[in-house]
């Protein structure tokens, strides 16, 4: 029958800190296990003990999931030998990755544990900086940080820094979200009589001390709100204030409606950036299609509908279930490829919703507006549903016109806002049946704005007048006189 593995936890420091019945399961332990010799219990007591370490594994192995791995698979099989005690430094339930595989044996009754305990180095820690954990508090082990889960806010203990190389990478990790100078704690043997405290700006945390398996790292709480500047969670707190009762009239009127044309005109200075192989103008134009989600994501949780959290749910979902080349056991080599699996997987998903097939199913949603009237008539016309004669066309403009200027005299914005369209709608019609590309005619047409206006500027400035004090008689003037030129 197979023992049982007693697993108990060697303190955060040396002898006059264990426990009388941990100290007696040491020396009465007939087979003890140590997952490391390098702690100040065993230093004290090595004369008195009798055991096996795994110091040796380390060396064998180039991450530490592996050597926790043979760790376990070895005590398991000498478990099936008879009952052994296996010794850990601090707690075995505080930053113990060996005592959590165990457990999971346990679970699926590959061995039978039992888990003894013994002090931590967290409450001597938390005496040693005179912080109190109730303010907030974040543990890791310094093998799994990662910097996008780490909360600023809050005090952040980083233990098991063994050596100078993941001291180097817990430094590169917090210095993608804290500045270089910031400071923080090196704590060594905590609890005992060589107990160290060094603080140090960041980028000397791999500079400063020979860090062993005693040495943890402390993060102190962001006081500056200016280092939360770069954090989502700061912004959309300040999304929040500005449409809270509080906040900014602007930002609390606005409806996802009045927000559409902004959303469009930011996507439009996003590609003009893009064009311009501009960085900077690009990371502030992306800045503003970002608050455009976020304002709309606020509104929809002020009504009740859904939040941001939904918003990052759908799409984290999405973009899993159609890549499951990268999540999944499928294979794509070729762009071609992944895109031609996109469209099946969004084929499926759309099954068992009524379906339509129409003349538009291939039109691109999203396609700028004046393209998109553009191809919308074209696709119309294809199967018979356009003017017989370009003359009708004209009217029809007439005809959308005058509805227009009969809504500007009852002040409705919304039919206005309607009219308009129908306006413009019957506009890129006449171009298409004048084989015109409405979209380069806009552009001819603005080219040729800016340019005459440019003019008016450079006459005012040759002159020494000012834009703002002259007339707009004077100024159409000098247009007319671009237009002769």
């Amino acid at each position: 029958m197979s023992g049982t593995i007693k697993i108990i936890g060697l303190g955060a420091g040396g002898l006059q800190q264990l426990t009388v019945g941990i100290y007696h399961t040491l020396k009465d332990a007939k087979r003890l296990y140590l997952r490391t010799e390098k702690h100040p219990v065993i230093e004290e007591l090595k004369g008195e003990l009798s055991f096996h370490t795994f110091d040796a594994i380390y060396e064998s192995h180039s991450d530490f999931h592996s050597v926790y791995e043979e760790i376990v698979d070895e005590l398991v099989r000498e478990s099936k030998k008879g009952d052994l005690v296996y010794a850990v430094p601090g707690h075995p339930m505080v930053a113990e990755k060996t005592v959590q595989l165990l457990l999971e044996k346990a679970r699926t009754e590959e061995a039978s544990v039992e888990v003894v305990g013994g002090q931590s180095f967290i409450d001597p820690l938390f005496s040693a900086l005179g912080i109190d954990p109730i303010e907030g508090f974040y543990f890791c082990d310094a093998v799994d940080l990662e910097g996008d889960q780490l909360p600023l806010t809050s005090h952040m203990v980083i233990c098991q820094v063994y050596d100078a190389y993941i001291a180097s990478e817990v430094k590169l990790t917090l210095m993608e979200k804290l500045p270089a100078e910031y400071e923080v704690v090196i704590a060594k043997s905590v609890g005992n009589s060589d107990q160290e405290l060094l603080r140090v700006p960041l980028y000397e945390l791999d500079r400063q001390v020979e860090v062993d398996n005693l040495t943890s790292v402390y993060v102190p709480p962001i006081e500056d709100e200016r280092l939360l500047h770069r954090h989502f969670s700061y912004l959309r707190q300040v999304i929040k204030t500005l449409r809270s009762p509080e906040g900014c009239p602007w930002d609390r009127k606005q409806t996802h409606e009045s927000l559409r044309k902004y959303l469009i005109e930011e996507a439009y200075e996003v590609i003009s950036a893009i064009d311009e192989q501009d960085d900077d103008h690009l990371v502030e134009e992306l800045g503003d299609v970002l608050l455009q989600v976020l304002l709309h994501a606020q509104i929809g949780e002020d009504e009740g509908y859904f939040d941001i959290s939904d918003v990052i749910k759908g799409l984290t979902e999405k973009m899993i279930r159609r890549h499951p080349h990268v999540f999944g056991d499928e294979t794509a080599q070729t762009a071609d490829e992944v895109r031609t699996r996109w469209e099946e997987i969004k084929k499926i998903e759309q099954q068992g919703q009524p379906q339509l097939t129409s003349i538009f199913s291939e039109l691109e949603k999203g396609l700028p507006p004046l393209i998109m009237a553009h191809d919308i008539q074209k696709e119309a016309a294809k199967i018979g549903f356009d003017w017989p004669e370009k003359e009708m066309v004209w009217n029809k403009i007439y005809e959308e016109l005058e509805e227009c200027r009969q809504e500007v005299e009852k002040n409705d914005s919304g039919k206005l806002e309607r009219e308009l369209g129908d306006v413009l709608f019957s506009i890129v019609n006449l171009a298409r049946v004048y084989a015109i590309d409405p979209s380069i005619a806009l552009n001819t047409t603005n080219q040729k704005f800016m340019k005459r206006f440019k003019g008016i500027e450079r006459v005012a400035h040759e002159s020494g007048q000012s834009l703002h004090a002259m007339s707009l008689e004077e100024m159409d003037q000098i247009w007319e006189n671009m237009k002769e030129k």
